[in-house]
């Protein structure tokens, strides 16, 4: 690639880093499927453990093919560095554990993912850590939930599966007004639809499994730092080393040296092959993707049978004008929900369908529907559970099969619901 031509998101998903490494003119980096790397002397080794060379040791460490990744991402993110990991969940514990200690706090939407929503409720609450769980469409209530032990703001880009749009922008505005950094899971969008550090953001994580791959073969997360956030303060005293050694970027170098490579978070060079792969068509699938989910929302909402239709693009949805004003390409995510009579026709419905999916796991370029009330949250308390995920709620993920085999399959699906 010409590095003096400014080319366009499509172009770079395709061709960023491949003239950056000698992979003997192949066009997507070779799968380094070794444990370990040899080195030719023992100074040269020993340079490498001292962090004067950015040459390979142990997988656990870093690999080429993981390396290759971590630079393509951390440019379609607009960030400066990243950190690829073993699944989207790590990625999240590892940005996360990074900023914590025992005593610590954050604030963090009250609309999570069910992972998300376990891993800040109740396994960080073993380490005496805090979260603050707020309306993530109410700066006040954000800047309200902030003290002197807060470490920093957690949203996601999109909730999955609240449906709900956060202004990063202005919420970027309040973390940094008080000195910490914003973290945003940008999952649901995908660098296509939106970059968040273009708005403010600090730090950006990616379950790395649904869009940017999208072919549904492959595990993984992503951390990308925007390398903007200032470390060196009184506030984060505890980065004073990893200020010293790599400046802004302190905060990746010390989840790279601390959480990714003792929890060993590495993800597998193969899945990181297949996700540079399907980054290939991102661009191309994502504008498929919000061709049919808009015509998607369309046809259920029009159905006799389904009660309600949350979709982001529909001008009535609350979120719609931030949607609107803050993404990219005019496309408002792939993924809705609806709600059906009761959880008897959820599953009536689910039993019949033909074409689409029943599974966990959403960004496919196959349609994939789930009932989250009786499968991601079925073991939450009732009352916590309907908070939730109504039990008459269904998420759908749409895929980029023809829409009309789409409508068609969820036309004789919802007849014997």
């Amino acid at each position: 690639m010409d590095k003096n031509r400014n080319y366009r998101f499509e172009t770079r998903a395709i061709h960023e880093g491949i003239k950056d490494h000698s992979f003997e003119g192949s066009t997507l980096p070779p799968i380094f499927q070794s444990a370990a790397q040899r080195h030719e002397t023992a100074e040269s080794l020993s340079q490498t453990f001292a962090g004067q060379t950015s040459d390979h040791i142990y997988m656990r460490l870093s690999n080429p093919t993981n390396r290759f990744l971590e630079e393509k991402l951390a440019n379609l993110e607009s960030g400066t560095k990243a950190v690829v990991t073993g699944s989207g969940m790590a990625a999240i514990n590892n940005a996360c554990m990074t900023l914590l200690r025992a005593g610590d706090e954050f604030v963090a939407s009250r609309s999570l993912f069910m992972s998300s929503y376990l891993l800040f409720t109740s396994i960080f609450k073993k380490y005496n850590i805090t979260v603050h769980l707020v309306d993530p469409l109410n700066p006040e209530a954000i800047q309200k939930a902030i003290t002197d032990k807060t470490r920093f703001v957690y949203v996601e880009t999109i909730t999955n599966p609240g449906m709900e749009v956060a202004d990063i922008k202005t919420i970027a505005g309040i973390a940094h007004n008080n000195g910490i950094p914003l973290l945003v899971d940008n999952t649901l969008a995908s660098p296509w639809l939106f970059r968040p550090m273009e708005s403010g953001a600090d730090i950006v994580m990616h379950s790395t499994t649904k869009y940017l791959s999208g072919h549904g073969a492959a595990i993984g997360g992503v951390v990308v730092d925007a390398g903007n956030f200032n470390w060196d303060s009184k506030k984060f005293a505890d980065f004073e080393p990893f200020v010293q050694q790599k400046g802004n970027l302190a905060f990746l170098h010390r989840l790279w040296k601390e959480t990714h490579v003792q929890f060993g978070t590495t993800p597998s060079p193969m899945h990181s092959f297949l996700t540079a792969l399907g980054l290939d068509t991102l661009g191309l699938r994502m504008e498929r993707h919000m061709e049919n989910t808009i015509q998607a929302a369309r046809f259920l909402k029009n159905h006799p049978k389904v009660k309600w239709v949350n979709f982001i693009g529909f001008e009535d949805h609350q979120c719609h004008d931030i949607a609107l004003s803050q993404f990219k390409n005019k496309g408002f995510g792939a993924m809705l929900t609806f709600g059906l009579k009761d959880q008897d026709s959820c599953f009536k419905f689910i039993n019949h369908l033909k074409l689409i999916l029943n599974l966990a796991n959403l960004g496919d370029c196959k349609s994939l529907i789930i009932h989250p009330y009786s499968t991601q949250y079925v073991s939450f308390p009732d009352d916590l559970k309907k908070e939730l995920a109504d039990p008459h709620l269904i998420r759908f993920s749409v895929g980029i099969e023809h829409i009309d085999d789409i409508c068609s399959d969820l036309s004789q699906a919802l007849e014997q619901a």
